[in-house]
C-alpha cells in the first residue's frame, strides 16, 4: 500500500502520511493501507501522526466508486470507512491528526478522532458538506460530531454544512491548534512525543473508559445494519 501512505518511525513516533497523488480519497485501498500503518504503529511506536500530503489532508470518501454502478463496493467502502474512523477514535496510542489542508466530509469527520488536531495556516476549508450535495449524516459522524464539536457551532457544522478556515474551524472544535505550512509535521512529532511521556497504560485505559461505549454502540450498529441487509 506504499502508493498510497508512507510510514516512518521517529523517536517512538509513527507518522504515518497518506498521499493518492489526488483528493487522498477513503476509497478501498487508502482506507486498508491506513489500517496497515495503524497495524504498524501499535506494534512498534508509542504514538502516531496520521497527516496529508501538503494543501489536502483528505476529501472523504472516493466519490467514484459512490456514484458508480456496483452497490456492494459502495457499500463495502463506507463500512470499511466507519469501521477505520471508530478504530482512530479508539486507538490505544496517543493520535495526533495533522490537516496538512483541506478537510472535507470524511476528512473533516476524520480530525475529531484526534487526541490533539493541528491545522494548517491559509486558504484552506475544513466542511461537512453532506447536507450540501444531498446526503445525511452517518450514526459514526453525528456521534463525533456531538462529543467533539462546540456546542455553539454544532448546527451550524452539521446541518448547516458550513465551510470553515482554519482558524474557524479551531474554534468550532475540529482542530487544536493551526500553525503554517512549514511547522505542522514537526509539530505534530512534538505534540506527540510530548503525550509519550504519559504512562501508556492508563492512557489506554482512560481514552476507553470515555470514548469506548460510544464506539461499541456504533460499531454494534454496524453489525444490525449488516444483518439486516
Amino acid at each position: 500500500m506504499s502508493e498510497f501512505t508512507t510510514y516512518e518511525l521517529i523517536d517512538h513516533v509513527a507518522v504515518i502520511v497518506m498521499n493518492d497523488g489526488k483528493a487522498n480519497a477513503f476509497g478501498p485501498n487508502m482506507i486498508a493501507a491506513v489500517n496497515e500503518q495503524l497495524d504498524r504503529a501499535e506494534a512498534e511506536a508509542k504514538a502516531a501522526v496520521l497527516a496529508g500530503r501538503p494543501g489536502l489532508f483528505s476529501g472523504g470518501f472516493d466519490l467514484r466508486v459512490i456514484r458508480g454502478d456496483d452497490p456492494k463496493a459502495t457499500r463495502e467502502m463506507t463500512l470499511g470507512g466507519a469501521q477505520l474512523m471508530m478504530r482512530l477514535y479508539g486507538h490505544p496510542q496517543p493520535l495526533v491528526i495533522a490537516a496538512t489542508g483541506h478537510a472535507v466530509a470524511l476528512g473533516a469527520f476524520c480530525l475529531l478522532t484526534g487526541d490533539y488536531r493541528l491545522g494548517t495556516d491559509g486558504d484552506f476549508r475544513i466542511q461537512l458538506n453532506e447536507t450540501a450535495i444531498g446526503m445525511n449524516l452517518p450514526p459514526f459522524g453525528l456521534m463525533l460530531a456531538k462529543e467533539r464539536l462546540s456546542k455553539r457551532y454544532l448546527s451550524r457544522a452539521t446541518i448547516a454544512a458550513t465551510m470553515f478556515s482554519p482558524a474557524e474551524a479551531t474554534d468550532a472544535g475540529f482542530l487544536d491548534e493551526v500553525v503554517s505550512a512549514d511547522e505542522i509535521l514537526e509539530t505534530a512529532q512534538k505534540r506527540a512525543r510530548a503525550m509519550v511521556e504519559l504512562d501508556g497504560a492508563a492512557y489506554a485505559a482512560v481514552k476507553q473508559s470515555l470514548r469506548g461505549p460510544s464506539i461499541s454502540e456504533v460499531l454494534e450498529g454496524l453489525d444490525a445494519g449488516l444483518r439486516t441487509a
